[in-house]
């Protein structure tokens, strides 16, 4: 059935006390912050988690075309239906639809210039500079809404291409697709394609307001003859309308099942007016974003509450309205009580958006952990990243950890822990022979040899795999989740053997540099070394250097700093990252080092814990001082305001969480440690009725130290507070300063 969202309007009074101005909180929600630089956000519409990501689509290759979009560009390509926000690789763009006018070019493209263009959190809007036309895009979970306007006395015409593919250069291509005409309003069909998703099956079921017909179709670039049924790799046509037309509206159902499923998902939700389903769109944005309520300056609000969105354009559900969907062994599966998601960029968003959704939405947060599991019973392993029933072996270990332990050191419901630690130990032991069942190469990244060399050596030998340090100290960490669910699970003797796994980054620590280092097969240290440099893919560490991935012992910190020489000695040298040069060595550096303070790179994850890292060491005035340079100068209410790529919300959830004054250093340690609020005041909408409210008096951007904090009234003797405690609802004070409190 069609899902209606009932008017929710979130509206925050902001200015003086008589007859203040009430603006709707989507006035703070600008999609099109991270399109440019390398943020890799698109700026098309979608629902909180939704299915279909309709967006235009601007370039096709390049590192910035991962989102299809950027906006140093001036041509539009096409508004296709599938999108990934802020990712590093680029895949999807399926099914793109481009209006123009007059005669048919071979691959006809738009420009246009940005001041004509609107970009609403459940709506777009675009008009054309070469083309008379104007084209306006909403969406509802399972169908994409188009409305194009031409100017009158212009022939009408759509191109509806399957051939597209963002990253071709990177092998995504279509390798099979198909058009149906079944009548003169209606075409289904499907895409197949491969890429990062090495197999990728998308079908759609599109419906025309007014009738069309089919006037060319090409299939790799040949003309072919039109008919009833058009099949073959690389397909697209054209569609041209009647002289006097000029609206189109077009519904166009989109599903990973069949065309069956697509056409059930038009028939539930693409029936309805545009207009209405625009509404319906933008008020399932304001019921998502509803929940935190902030008081801030205007452009903490903008940075806050488009962070904030960003961060529920993943996962996005995989399923129909009738409950099936394509599992990880490629088979049909039907939910049942369930919802199916797909895109998780684990090892990004372990570290602030799951955290993040375990507060804001603890129901999907659970339901996310258990679809992992889930997962894992459909195709074997644990995924690392999954996409689009695809296991793509992405980045570093088994992020999977991490989400696991920290759903279940908070409580979380509705997943099945015996399975999941089932799920644990296969995950972090080495087990090629899992891989047999597995169709797509990709896998072979989820098993990776690193594995076998941490069971077999205790370490990973930089003379054997590449990234070693990078995957010794991230399983490590893992390791340390895994004991952690062991242990809740009355597991003991297995969480002693993680335990003791955990503090296998030891062996990556070199005393006499004070870094972790690339160690070879035979104990000694690779040299030359330096801890500025990169080699990206082939170096000893994972999209960064020495410099970034020294910190990362999120689970043993104090263990650590008495490792490094003593609490001095690790407060010294966490000086050192934020204070040297920003020099990065290396030809073929990573260039996902971004947003440089010294060494720490904001642009990308390993670095965001570090900054809290002071808490622990007794010094949190520095923790505040840092924080505070990241808000006010790594983000920004601009189209280049995000410094790296977004990564499905990681950056925006460190933002949502530093911005209310907090942040969870070790998922699965259920505890936050105190920053630097950014706002003056905000309420945090919890389950069961329940609010936890923040105020910062005194704030200011000059204030951005903290003189005291109170939680219900009681001091804080640390900067820290527990998930529990935040959970249970109450009140966070802060009282801000300009001087900061060294004692």
């Amino acid at each position: 059935m069609t899902r209606l969202i009932l008017p929710v309007l979130l509206l925050i009074t902001i200015g003086c006390k008589q007859n203040p101005p009430v603006l709707d909180v989507l006035d703070h929600v600008d999609p099109m912050i991270g399109t440019g630089f390398h943020g890799h956000t698109y700026p098309g519409v979608t629902l909180p988690f939704g299915a279909v990501q309709l967006s235009p689509d601007t370039r096709i290759n390049g590192w910035d075309a991962c989102s299809g979009y950027h906006a140093s560009d001036t041509t539009i390509l096409g508004f296709s239906h599938t999108h990934l926000s802020g990712t590093g690789i680029g895949d999807l763009g399926d099914v793109l639809i481009l209006p123009y006018s007059n005669d048919p070019a071979m691959a006809p493209v738009a420009t246009f210039r940005h001041e004509n263009e609107t970009a609403r959190a459940g709506y777009y809007r675009v008009r054309f500079d070469n083309y008379p036309v104007t084209a306006e895009l909403t969406t509802t979970e399972h169908v994409g809404y188009h409305r194009y306007t031409w100017d009158k006395g212009v022939t009408p015409h759509i191109l509806l291409d399957l051939s597209h593919s963002l990253h071709e250069m990177w092998g995504r291509k279509s390798v099979a697709d198909r058009i149906e005409l079944v009548d003169a309003q209606t075409i289904r069909g499907m895409r197949q394609s491969t890429g990062w998703a090495q197999d990728e099956k998308c079908y759609f079921y599109l419906h025309s307001s007014v009738p069309f017909k089919v006037i060319t179709a090409y299939r790799d670039s040949l003309e072919i003859p039109v008919e009833a049924n058009m099949a073959g790799a690389q397909l697209w046509a054209h569609l041209e309308f009647a002289d006097g037309v000029d609206l189109v509206e077009l519904q166009v159902g989109i599903s990973g099942v069949d065309e069956a499923g697509a056409e059930k998902n038009w028939q539930a939700e693409g029936q309805s007016p545009f207009d209405a389903v625009r509404t319906q769109a933008e008020n399932a944005w304001r019921e998502a974003l509803a929940v935190v309520e902030v008081k801030a300056a205007e452009p903490v609000m903008k940075n806050f509450y488009t962070a904030l969105y960003h961060t529920m354009l993943a996962p996005q559900e995989y399923q129909d309205v009738d409950g099936r969907y394509r599992g990880m062994d490629k088979q049909i599966h039907q939910a049942d009580g369930f919802t199916n998601y797909t895109v998780y960029s684990l090892w990004d968003v372990f570290r602030a958006w799951y955290p993040l959704m375990t507060i804001v939405q603890p129901q999907r947060a659970g339901a996310w952990a258990q679809n992992l599991v889930l997962k894992y019973q459909e195709g074997g392993l644990l995924p690392k990243w999954p996409l689009v029933a695809n296991y793509t072996g992405t980045m570093v270990g088994y992020p999977a950890a991490a989400v696991l332990a920290d759903a279940m050191t908070k409580d979380l419901s509705g997943i099945d822990w015996n399975q999941a630690l089932e799920a644990l130990q296969i995950a972090s032991t080495y087990h090629p022979e899992r891989l047999a069942n597995i169709p797509e190469s990709g896998a072979r990244g989820v098993m990776s040899k690193h594995i076998h060399f941490i069971e077999k050596n205790q370490f990973v030998p930089v003379d054997s795999v590449g990234e070693s340090v990078s995957y010794g100290l991230e399983c490590a960490y893992y390791d340390w989740c895994i004991a952690q669910v062991a242990h809740k699970l009355g597991r003991d003797s297995l969480a002693a053997v993680y335990d003791q796994r955990a503090k296998y980054y030891q062996l990556y620590f070199d005393p006499q540099t004070g870094f972790m280092r690339g160690k070879l097969s035979n104990g000694q240290w690779r040299v030359p070394f330096s801890p500025r440099y990169s080699q990206h893919d082939q170096g000893d560490f994972t999209e960064g250097n020495a410099w970034q991935w020294s910190w990362f012992v999120p689970h043993d910190v104090q263990a650590y700093a008495q490792l490094m020489g003593g609490d001095q000695v690790f407060i010294n040298k966490l000086d050192s990252l934020f204070s040297v040069s920003s020099e990065i060595e290396g030809a073929n550096a990573s260039a996902d080092i971004t947003g440089l303070i010294g060494q720490y790179a904001h642009g990308n994850e390993p670095s965001h814990h570090i900054a809290y890292l002071y808490d622990y060491l007794g010094q949190p005035w520095k923790t505040q001082e840092i924080v505070d340079t990241i808000l006010t100068t790594l983000y920004a209410p601009t189209l280049d305001g995000i410094v790296g790529n977004e990564d499905c919300g990681q950056m925006s959830a460190w933002y949502v969480l530093s911005t209310l004054g907090f942040y969870q250093v070790c998922p699965g340690d259920p505890v936050y440690a105190i920053g630097r609020p950014l706002v003056d005041e905000a309420t945090i909408h919890l389950h069961e009725g329940k609010t936890f409210h923040i105020v910062a008096k005194n704030n200011n951007l000059q204030n951005k130290y903290i003189q005291s904090a109170t939680l219900n009234g009681k001091p804080l003797e640390e900067m820290f507070f527990s998930h529990l405690e935040l959970m249970n609802g109450g009140e966070l004070v802060f009282e801000m300063s300009h001087e900061p409190k060294m004692e």
